[in-house]
């Protein structure tokens, strides 16, 4: 691998203050300080949740009635709060945190969770990325992509479950790559399992045109985020029209969508939705999906309309976030029935993209 040059940035451990967790909405705030080289200025960083952004904080539920034990907790994490590494890269501001109940990681000015890894034996993190193992059930046999790895939090869950998955993971920062086989487990996933399944990871765009992707992928995971927001790309509907020349044939796109376009979700004013059913209409990526995936199907010599988007969102203490799945919706009994847990009662929430007449 050739050299790449690296801003490292000087870690003050004393800076690495605290981590606040608010009881009530389950919003996780990191507080941290640390010095750039020769800037020779503290910078204050703090992350937290909001409807655009991608931080989850899994482990941190907690309820009224066992406040005494949560404060003992947030005293433990508190003491044992650590950032293990920071790096700069040309793509992003790289932070790795560890604490007793998992490993997170903080990207780009905003220094949002890009990925966690739970420690211990419960994997889940209650967040979009458990969403993204439901779709190896609805798509054909065949390899799946990840346009986003990050730190593979969705590589770690798919692969646990369905261990003879052929995944292809897009990352487009190096640097963050060689990271997360050194914190986040990535070089076990690139090794196949007992059944064949395997991680094979791909630096580059993945907007740039390739002849070798047309017709390649059974289903490709989107989850490209940059300064707390979607890639802009993913909001027009030419890109999802290159991009679905990706899938064989009843393949499918799962994308994290993000939040709603700079509207207050409890001020729509004059764009207030006809109901709660069409909220997907205030998310850019969801309409261009909408658009490149209309649905008009021939039935002898008639055209139909299937919709060809659905969607769903993610819980308010789960970070709102607005998640998009192309192709007709499912037997959502049949697929509920196809996966553990509490998977099977969230994919029953998927709906079409039909706004109310």
């Amino acid at each position: 691998m050739a050299s790449l040059a690296v801003t490292e940035f000087v870690i003050n451990p004393a800076s690495a203050s605290r981590l606040i967790s608010n009881p009530i909405t389950n919003n996780t705030f990191f507080f941290f300080c640390f010095c750039f080289p020769k800037r020779g200025a503290s910078l204050l960083l703090k992350s937290h949740l909001h409807s655009a952004s991608r931080f989850r904080k899994a482990n941190a539920t907690t309820s009224s009635s066992s406040s005494d034990q949560y404060d003992q907790r947030q005293q433990q994490e508190e003491e044992n709060f650590q950032v293990v590494t920071a790096v700069r890269s040309k793509y992003n501001d790289i932070v790795i945190v560890d604490t007793p109940k998992s490993r997170m990681l903080l990207l780009d000015s905003t220094y949002n969770v890009h990925s966690i890894i739970n420690k211990g034996i419960h994997k889940w993190t209650g967040s979009y990325w458990d969403e993204f193992v439901s779709l190896p059930a609805i798509v054909p046999n065949g390899p799946i992509a990840i346009y986003g790895l990050g730190g593979g939090t969705a590589a770690h869950l798919m692969l646990d479950l369905w261990p003879s998955l052929k995944l292809e993971g897009w990352e487009i920062d190096e640097i963050l790559i060689d990271k997360v086989r050194d914190y986040f487990g990535l070089s076990d996933l690139e090794k196949p399992t007992a059944t064949g399944g395997v991680l094979q990871v791909h630096i580059g765009d993945v907007f740039s045109p390739s002849e070798d992707a047309s017709g390649r992928y059974a289903g490709i995971v989107v989850d490209l985020f940059s300064e707390g927001k979607v890639l802009p790309q993913l909001e027009e509907v030419a890109t999802w029209l290159k991009l679905k020349d990706r899938l064989m044939p009843n393949g499918r796109f799962m994308v994290n969508c993000g939040g709603i376009d700079g509207v207050s979700d409890m001020t729509y004013g004059a764009a207030r939705p006809k109901s709660m059913n069409d909220v997907w209409m205030h998310n850019s990526a969801i309409r261009a999906l909408s658009e490149a995936f209309p649905g008009k199907v021939w039935h002898f010599h008639e055209i139909s309309l299937h919709r060809q988007v659905s969607w769903k969102r993610m819980p308010e203490r789960n970070g709102e976030n607005f998640l998009a799945l192309t192709g007709l919706l499912p037997d959502l009994s049949s697929w509920s029935a196809a996966v553990p847990g509490h998977l099977s009662e969230t994919v029953k929430k998927w709906k079409p993209c039909a706004p109310s007449q």
